[in-house]
């Protein structure tokens, strides 16, 4: 598959994952409301990778995948560990005041610990092993450290672009089987399984 090809075939899940946006959730609760915004903000981060990486603007691109699995853990950690409290700071007017407020809640690493001890293990494991992986070399090229020198001044080798695509691309898959959980209905949990199989050439991992 050509990068090209790859792009559009990410594409293509993009929509499929937007699609499960218009679902019902299984109830109206402001908590869910907010997860579903943190998830619409990460595919919106998403796309941007693509429309950067599309137009050659390379460490830009990557730089986005960073945002997007943020505003991802954010979601699931509204869901799973967040107190009614910091959900109220989360939907709050903004102004100065809540903006001060807001800017006391957890960063990511935080989440992502606080995680460890109320999500279900099959919601956090992938979240520890991107973290792993991937959350050092990202920073790097969020903060203009040596990955972000090292690649913009010598080129990026095609394999290090279509990972960073396949890892956006991963993201958006748990952003899609995350939406599922929140409408309750088994069957949106299915079709996301086979939304894996059916764009398996777009991940890193074949599922």
């Amino acid at each position: 598959m050509t990068m090209d090809e790859l792009l559009q075939s990410s594409a293509q899940f993009e929509i499929e994952v937007i699609k499960i946006f218009e679902l019902p959730p299984h109830s109206e609760s402001e908590k869910i409301r907010l997860c579903k915004v943190m998830c619409s903000v990460a595919v919106e981060h998403a796309e941007s990778f693509k429309i950067l990486l599309a137009s050659g603007n390379f460490t830009s691109s990557i730089g986005m995948l960073r945002s997007q699995f943020e505003c991802f853990v954010r979601g699931v950690w509204v869901f799973y560990s967040a107190s009614d409290s910091q959900i109220s700071k989360l939907t709050a007017e903004l102004n100065n005041e809540n903006i001060k407020l807001s800017e006391k809640l957890p960063m990511v690493s935080q989440m992502i610990d606080e995680l460890k001890a109320t999500a279900p293990q099959n919601a956090i494991d992938p979240i520890l092993e991107f973290k792993e992986v991937a959350w050092k070399p990202l920073n790097s090229y969020v903060h203009g450290g040596l990955h972000a020198i090292d690649r913009h001044s010598k080129g990026y080798p095609i394999k290090i672009l279509e990972d960073s695509l396949k890892s956006s691309n991963g993201v958006n898959g748990l952003v899609a089987m995350f939406l599922a959980v929140l409408t309750g209905d088994r069957l949106v949990v299915q079709h996301v399984t086979k939304l894996y199989e059916e764009f398996s050439d777009c991940f890193l991992m074949k599922n």
